[in-house]
């Protein structure tokens, strides 16, 4: 089988995280929270930005297009797990797994791109204050969310083209709930190094270059907050830095601890683990750090949540 493009395997099977039926449950019940909470704290967050007109400025734009992202990215593999779940298999098609797969690729794109939109637009914000409306004008906005799609979507592309068309011949079962790259190129019986090529060359830059991005920007930040005394406007403007930075800092760390570790350094439960929290706990973390020390979304969500209620 080795070097055909012909797969004798139809479909993979999900270990997911335990195999202990109390576990199972706890785990379930556990997954469906957060998902509940996920879904629900970004989408009003969505729902805030969009209705109250004094978030209607770059910064809230870049951040309900995260919020929108962190729903689809948990949405990928997270109502599959519990579906499974309900209805008692653990397993994904061929082409459900390589969709799965390509949706996550594209998402966690995505969020890599918007975190570096957003610290650009902190850079903007602290560095040039008086210049802030005139160069993040709204159609620079959509258009960096828009080339963020598109490079997103050709990245995906060009390293799951080739996956796709591996030999998997023996064993099927993945050691986690949901498909994901490093567990396919250690089942496949195909040679694996043109993959691992493209993996690096396509998805390697398409995350470093981001988030060297994201750390000039904040050299440039830490250096004019330290230069001149602190105004009231560029305190405000700082003190927004801190919530992206923690959401960076968990993006990140877990996207080296997983894909940037040597192979050698890896192991099923590490993987499992680092999985488990940039596909279920940071989408779902995302709003509540944002809204933590923000007053203005804290008034906004405040007036959705009150609207709801009454209604």
């Amino acid at each position: 089988m080795r070097g055909t493009n012909q797969s004798s395997v139809s479909e993979f099977v999900l270990l997911g995280l335990s195999r202990q039926p109390q576990q199972q449950q706890l785990l379930f019940v556990l997954f469906l929270s957060m998902y509940l909470a996920t879904v629900l704290g970004n989408l009003l967050l969505i729902l805030a930005v969009s209705t109250d007109s004094r978030l209607h400025t770059p910064m809230y734009f870049f951040l309900g297009n995260l919020s929108f992202v962190d729903v689809c990215f948990s949405s990928t593999t997270t109502p599959k797990m519990l579906a499974n779940h309900v209805l008692g298999i653990q397993t994904i098609s061929f082409s459900g797994c390589f969709t799965q797969l390509y949706f996550l690729s594209v998402l966690a794109g995505m969020d890599n791109f918007l975190l570096a939109v957003m610290a650009y637009d902190r850079f903007v914000a602290v560095c040039h204050p008086l210049h802030y409306m005139t160069k993040m004008t709204h159609q620079l906005c959509v258009l960096l969310v828009a080339g963020s799609w598109v490079v997103a979507n050709l990245s995906a592309l060009l390293h799951l083209l080739p996956l796709a068309r591996l030999s998997f011949c023996a064993d099927n079962t993945i050691p986690n709930f949901f498909c994901d790259v490093t567990p396919l190129l250690k089942l496949s019986c195909s040679d694996t190094h043109l993959n691992e090529m493209m993996i690096l060359i396509a998805a390697g830059p398409i995350m470093i270059a981001p988030f060297i991005c994201i750390l000039v920007s904040y050299v440039f930040i830490a250096c004019a907050v330290l230069r001149v005394p602190l105004t009231k406007g560029i305190w405000k403007a700082f003190s927004t830095c801190g919530s992206h930075l923690a959401v960076v800092f968990l993006f990140y760390g877990t996207i080296i601890a997983l894909y940037l570790n040597p192979s050698s350094s890896h192991s099923a439960e590490k993987d499992t683990t680092a999985t488990v929290f940039y596909t279920v706990v940071t989408p779902m973390l995302n709003p509540f750090i944002y809204s933590l020390r923000n007053r203005d979304l804290k008034r906004a969500l405040g007036k959705v949540i009150g609207r709801k209620t009454c209604s």
